[in-house]
C-alpha cells in the first residue's frame, strides 16, 4: 500500500503473528538513516516465555510509537520536537541542543543520543520517503508484508483496526500511540515495558 492519502493522521499497523524476526525492517532502517554502531531508529526485540522445552518466542519491531500525548515534546528544554499535522512527531535537527531530556523521557525507548553529531534521533516514518510518495523504508523491506503504513482514514486502516485484532503496544502509560500490534499479549507488552523504560 502507498502512503498517498489525502488526510488524517499517519499510523503503523504490525502484525506479530506474521513477522518472522528477519531484522530486516531494523536493517533497511539503518541503512536509510546511517545510524551510530548500537543504536537504531527501529530495532526488532525479542520476548521469551516459560522454560525448556516450552519455552515461546516473540519478535516485536519497536520504534516511535508517534503518540498524540508524547511525554518528548514537554520534555525538551528548547521545543524542538513536535507533532505535525498528519501525527508524526519528529525532532527537528536545526533546533535540538542534545540536552538528552527527550531520551529518558521516552517510555518506549525510542530515542537515542547520538554522540557524533551530539543531537537526539529517532524514527520520524522516514520523511524524505513520504515526501517521495514512498513507505518508510522498514514497511517497503519487510518479506511477510507484517508492516501496514497509511492514514488512519484509509478503508485499508480502518477495517483493520475495526477488526479490533490491533492494540496499542501498552496503553498503561497513556500516551495515545499511533503505532498498533497485532498478536501482543499482555505478558510480553508488560516485558517489554520494563526492558524499555530502563533504556
Amino acid at each position: 500500500m502507498t502512503a498517498d492519502q489525502p488526510n488524517g493522521q499517519r499510523v503503523m499497523l504490525i502484525d506479530l503473528d506474521s513477522c518472522s524476526g528477519c531484522h530486516a525492517c531494523q536493517v533497511a532502517c539503518k541503512a536509510e538513516h546511517r545510524a551510530p554502531l548500537g543504536q537504531f531508529r527501529t530495532r526488532v526485540q525479542v520476548v521469551e516465555h516459560g522454560q525448556f522445552p516450552a519455552v515461546n518466542r516473540r519478535f516485536v519491531p519497536t520504534l516511535c510509537q508517534h503518540c498524540e500525548d508524547a511525554p518528548c515534546i514537554p520534555a525538551c528544554p528548547v521545543e524542538a520536537i513536535e507533532r505535525m499535522e498528519d501525527g508524526i512527531v519528529r525532532i527537528q535537527e536545526e533546533i535540538c541542543i542534545g540536552s538528552g531530556d527527550c531520551v529518558s523521557a521516552c517510555p518506549y525507548g525510542a530515542i537515542y543520543f547520538d554522540d557524533q553529531d551530539g543531537q537526539a534521533h529517532k524514527c520520524d516514518f522516514c520523511q524524505d520517503r513520504l515526501a517521495d510518495g514512498d513507505d518508510p523504508a522498514c514497511v517497503a523491506t519487510c518479506p511477510t508484508d507484517a508492516l501496514h503504513f497509511g492514514f488512519d482514514t484509509s478503508p485499508e486502516i480502518q477495517a483493520k483496526l475495526a477488526a479490533g485484532e490491533y492494540a496499542g503496544q501498552w496503553e498503561l502509560n497513556g500516551t495515545r500511540p499511533h503505532i498498533w500490534y497485532k498478536g501482543l499479549d499482555e505478558k510480553t507488552a508488560a516485558k517489554l515495558q520494563r526492558t524499555n523504560a530502563g533504556r
